[in-house]
């Protein structure tokens, strides 16, 4: 914002090679993300009166749709056309774990890959920062709700299909758009919030987030 209260435009990046499908803030910090069709996720933070990238995270095989950070900022989650969610760790330099860092920028490090849950593309992904749950929308018409096993190493954590959270939406063709609030069946966990899109040419439900 200016001195006249009007936004104009600091900065615009150009880093990726193909569309960008979805930017998320840092809860805590001045850190961007971005996913794209070309992969990628790429993070940007200010240096110099300019955004420049400062990391790119590869490893998907196929258009990354969605990114969401976990309450601490420490870890961000990514889900992909290869029906994948990915889960990447910060280290800092000097880390205990050993994980080789250049200069003084961290290096995001993917410690999950939860695959072999979804059918189909997998549209967003948001992460509860009241529990920790990470919840899924895909174009298999279903939401799903992961849990971080309790007994899990930080540095290779496991996530399993949370108990009592089976979410699937059916809808005639005729709808166009729905939006539903789905009540977990266990006391104690948050509401998750969703809409169903639907088209001729696809099926999918997004974007999908944690009521908090």
């Amino acid at each position: 914002v200016d001195e006249e209260e009007e936004y104009e435009c600091v900065s615009v990046l150009n880093s990726h090679t193909q569309d960008v499908k979805h930017v998320v803030w840092h809860p805590n910090q001045e850190l961007l993300a971005s996913a794209s069709y070309d992969d990628t996720v790429k993070l940007y933070h200010e240096e110099e009166d300019d955004w420049v990238c400062c990391a790119t995270l590869e490893g998907h095989e196929s258009t990354v749709w969605s990114v969401a950070f976990d309450r601490s900022g420490e870890r961000l989650a990514s889900c992909s056309d290869d029906k994948t969610v990915r889960i990447w760790r910060r280290y800092k330099p000097g880390n205990e774990e050993g994980v080789a860092c250049s200069g003084t920028d961290p290096t995001w490090k993917c410690v999950c890959n939860l695959s072999g849950y979804h059918t189909r593309t997998i549209y967003d992904v948001a992460w509860c920062h009241l529990t920790g749950a990470l919840a899924t929308a895909c174009g298999d018409d279903a939401i799903r709700v992961f849990e971080e096993s309790a007994s899990s190493d930080p540095q290779q954590p496991t996530f399993g299909l949370a108990p009592g959270w089976a979410v699937t939406l059916h809808c005639s063709a005729s709808v166009l758009k729905t939006s539903v609030e789905a009540e977990p069946s266990r006391k104690k966990r948050p509401r998750v919030s969703f809409s169903r899109h639907m088209s001729l040419m696809a099926r999918a439900v997004f974007p999908v987030s944690f009521l908090e």
